[in-house]
């Protein structure tokens, strides 16, 4: 038996990257998977890959930009299998640019804000009802390296910083209907948002030499991968990790120690 086994685990912006990794880790240690992204054929390619049948698997397509849309996986989850064990919080990213605070957009911050944190909090209250019927629940949150310091955007580090406080409090609400919340930060990760060539074109630089300084804030010198996250994501949901609420824990090699 793997460590998740029949648990259903519902994982955000499961489509590439991180959480990719995440369902395709949860699904070998036994989960039923329940994912959701924009893009359908993504979806369906993971589902494939995780050698998940109709019934141990589900792709729901669903925009966390939008309150419904940020529910339905969960809503779909309880619907399909009446329960949610598990809800990772991966949905995220760059929705407005590398804002400016001297040409304040406040368009684009406030769709950070809802894409990298309202977003988990739409989830989180759509899961923790059926989580405190059955008094069990585990919310893995997946943060940044710019959850515990200045290392992006205006808007994206305060909405990484906010997912924080939202871990903190939640785990402080939930503990007694024997729910754990933590929040999971990555550093430098090779996904598909991760662009050097961007990167390079915003400090007047080339791709390798945005490389170079990016495998130089961690104390490994590397790029990590996604798998690297997911033993930690597997612990945190499962029995092992009962004794872990409210913590905010980094698997990135060292970043800016």
């Amino acid at each position: 038996m793997g460590q998740l086994e029949n648990r259903v685990a519902v994982i955000t912006g499961a489509g590439r990257g991180i959480g990719r990794a995440i369902a395709l880790r949860y699904a070998a240690e036994g989960a039923i998977v329940v994912i959701s992204s924009r893009t359908e054929a993504e979806l369906a390619e993971v589902l494939r890959d995780a050698a998940t049948g109709d019934d141990r698997g589900l792709a729901v397509v669903a925009d966390a930009l939008d309150a419904d849309g940020a529910r339905r996986p969960v809503h779909a989850a309880l619907e399909r299998f009446g329960r949610v064990d598990v809800l990772v919080n991966n949905v995220g990213g760059n929705a407005g640019g590398n804002l400016d605070p001297f040409a304040a957009d406040d368009e684009a911050f406030l769709r950070n804000l809802t894409l990298n944190l309202t977003s988990a909090w739409w989830a989180s209250t759509a899961a923790l009802p059926a989580m405190r019927e059955r008094a069990f629940g585990r919310i893995v949150n997946i943060g940044s390296g710019a959850s515990k310091r200045a290392a992006a955007s205006v808007a994206y580090t305060t909405a990484k910083h906010g997912l924080v406080g939202l871990t903190r409090q939640l785990a402080a609400a939930t503990a007694r209907h024997g729910i754990t919340v933590n929040c999971l930060c990555p550093g430098w990760t090779q996904t598909s948002a991760l662009d050097f060539d961007l990167i390079a074109s915003r400090t007047d630089s080339t791709p390798d030499a945005a490389r170079v300084r990016a495998e130089a804030e961690n104390l490994q010198h590397r790029i990590l991968e996604p798998d690297e996250l997911t033993g930690m994501a597997t612990l945190l949901a499962g029995d092992d990790g009962r004794g872990i609420t409210g913590q905010v824990i980094s698997v990135d090699g060292g970043y800016r120690v």
